[in-house]
């Protein structure tokens, strides 16, 4: 399965303006920090998208003021025709309070599927109870027809589970237009997470690159996959293609794009990789 970058010049309300095609295959939209427009199946859906300003005004004054280092490409309002929502955990920047609510508003039937252990969460900013498909690990549910979604245990620098052994935490396979899709939410590597994903045969992975040390974790901010971290996990796993994502949203949790292709060139691995960016349809055929 191979990834396609190619030019995008239409903004992403008028891309969502033009409705889905149900051929075969999957395209991508970044919409920032872990977030994308997904069209497969004849589908549009958004994984963790994070379009406000709400943790500007949150942390502002704080350690960490999380001022956008990058505009929104899609406001809030103009989230039309969105068929289904995923978010992988609770955190703000993947399950947007300012955000949610106005796509619920404008797109009526539109589903939200979330970890079961974060519906409490999903309830309080106020998605409707009736449209949220709770999700654990190793479950699998296909909200729509022809979009499946299985739900893989994350570990966001630890793996976190309620008082009923449901994780916080997920990654989703979605299989849509006959490609099968791993994003892995906020995740760094953890027993138990290869294996796994290998068994799924998946063909493109979406990975958070932007790293982890010891003074973001002081200060109530948990990391992710190192970019290596994420290349290797998709060479051991078998996942032909990669997507790298979560850098360039705030100033003192990113990577950057252009050292890592650095490293890359050294690497010498036989993962196609490419990093999102804004102005791109990356196109993933069968």
């Amino acid at each position: 399965m191979a990834i396609r970058e190619l030019p995008e010049p239409t903004p992403i309300e008028s891309v969502l303006a033009r409705g889905p095609t149900g051929g075969p295959g999957a395209a991508l939209w970044w919409l920032g920090q872990a977030g994308f427009l997904l069209r497969a199946a004849g589908r549009s859906l958004l994984i963790d998208p994070y379009l406000s300003d709400f943790l500007a005004r949150k942390y502002a004054g704080k350690v960490y003021p999380h001022a956008r280092a990058m505009p929104s490409p899609l406001a809030p309002e103009r989230a039309r025709g969105i068929d289904m929502v995923l978010c992988t955990h609770m955190h703000s920047d993947h399950m947007d309070p300012e955000t949610l609510p106005v796509i619920a508003s404008l797109n009526p039937r539109c589903l939200f599927v979330v970890p079961r252990a974060a519906l409490w969460r999903a309830l309080e900013i106020g998605l409707p109870a009736d449209r949220i498909v709770g999700i654990a690990a190793g479950e699998s549910v296909e909200p729509l027809p022809g979009i499946g979604v299985e739900a893989v245990h994350s570990a966001h620098e630890e793996r976190r589970q309620n008082d009923q052994g449901e994780d916080e935490f997920l990654g989703y396979v979605i299989r849509a237009g006959g490609v099968a899709l791993y994003h892995s939410g906020d995740c760094v590597p953890h027993p138990g997470l290869r294996e796994r994903i290998a068994a799924l045969r998946i063909g493109a992975a979406l990975l958070p690159i932007n790293g982890r040390d010891e003074q973001r974790r002081a200060n109530g901010v948990p990391g992710n996959f190192t970019f290596q971290e994420a290349v290797e996990l998709c060479r051991a796993a078998g996942i032909p293609s990669l997507l790298c994502h979560h850098f360039g949203m705030f100033d003192f949790n990113t990577v950057d794009p252009v050292a890592a292709r650095v490293q890359l060139s050294a690497m010498g691995t036989d993962v196609d990789v490419h990093f999102a960016a804004t102005g791109l349809r990356f196109s993933v055929d069968r």
